[in-house]
């Protein structure tokens, strides 16, 4: 969904805090916010304390905001290494408050999108600011507060939709793309990471196979063997093989081993799904 917004909407812009402990990076992402016609101002801090101080105190630049009950500000872009508190920690603080801001992490680490993701972040943007790339993260920003501001499911009548679809990041030459779990099909164990497979290709991420297994269970997703995780409705077939028993996955002729001490709880699975069907 693209949300679009026109630049003489104001009650559609953005309040956005900053926060960089390098004075030239602060300035650079101030300057890139403000560049966007989509927000309205933009609050600088050099370090987390001083962000905190900021939504803490009350500013009455932000005291509407409050007495509206809407969140202090709408989003906050912050860097992950700073000196104190650092901008993970920052963002414990961020969640807590009743509305939360959206979160973005900036930063010059890749290997931490994992974690930025884990703890709720709706972006993930590299240093070097770039605008196009800073751009997009509003977009996602403002596409949260439409959907955040649309009826429930279901209050207008028809089938309420379940909408809880987990997305995971991978870091791709310096761009961060989101995978929606709904389009993964099968996930294959690499060492400490894991390859998910889409009906567009493969994605390797920093997440351990076991991890991804607690966390997709209740969304139809099923050990079969040490190495393999796969998406239960799109069993097709499960038959004995060579060595023991193995999966077809959809249409595409995709098999995949079962080992043996999962074999009679994919079975069980399998047979209740079938009478839930």
């Amino acid at each position: 969904m693209r949300f679009t917004v026109s630049a003489h909407d104001d009650t559609r812009k953005l309040v956005v805090l900053a926060v960089d402990d390098e004075p030239n990076g602060l300035d650079e992402l101030v300057h890139c916010l403000r560049n966007s016609p989509h927000v309205a101002k933009v609050f600088p801090a050099i370090d987390a304390s001083e962000a905190l101080r900021l939504l803490s105190t009350d500013d009455p630049r932000l005291r509407e905001r409050k007495d509206r009950g809407l969140p202090i500000v709408d989003a906050v872009f912050a860097d992950i290494d700073m000196p104190g508190l650092s901008g993970m920690e920052m963002s414990r603080v961020f969640a807590a408050l009743r509305p939360s801001p959206a979160l973005v992490f900036v930063t010059g680490h890749a290997e931490e999108a994992v974690n930025a993701f884990d703890l709720g972040a709706l972006d993930y943007v590299l240093k070097p600011y770039q605008q196009d790339r800073l751009d997009r993260a509003i977009t996602r920003v403002l596409e949260k507060l439409a959907a955040a501001a649309a009826p429930p499911p279901g209050a207008l009548g028809g089938d309420p939709v379940k909408n809880d679809d987990e997305v995971i990041p991978v870091e791709l030459a310096g761009t961060t793309k989101l995978i929606p779990r709904s389009s993964v099909r099968w996930v294959e164990a690499q060492g400490d990471y894991a390859r998910l497979f889409t009906t567009e290709g493969s994605h390797l991420v920093r997440i351990p196979l076991a991890q991804l297994e607690e966390r997709w269970e209740k969304a139809g997703f099923v050990r079969i063997h040490r190495s393999f995780l796969v998406a239960l409705p799109l069993i097709t077939e499960l038959r004995m093989g060579q060595g023991g028993y193995q999966v077809v996955i959809g249409n595409e002729e995709k098999v995949l081993p079962v080992s043996r001490r999962h074999t009679r709880a994919l079975k069980d699975r399998l047979v209740g799904s079938g009478r839930n069907g």
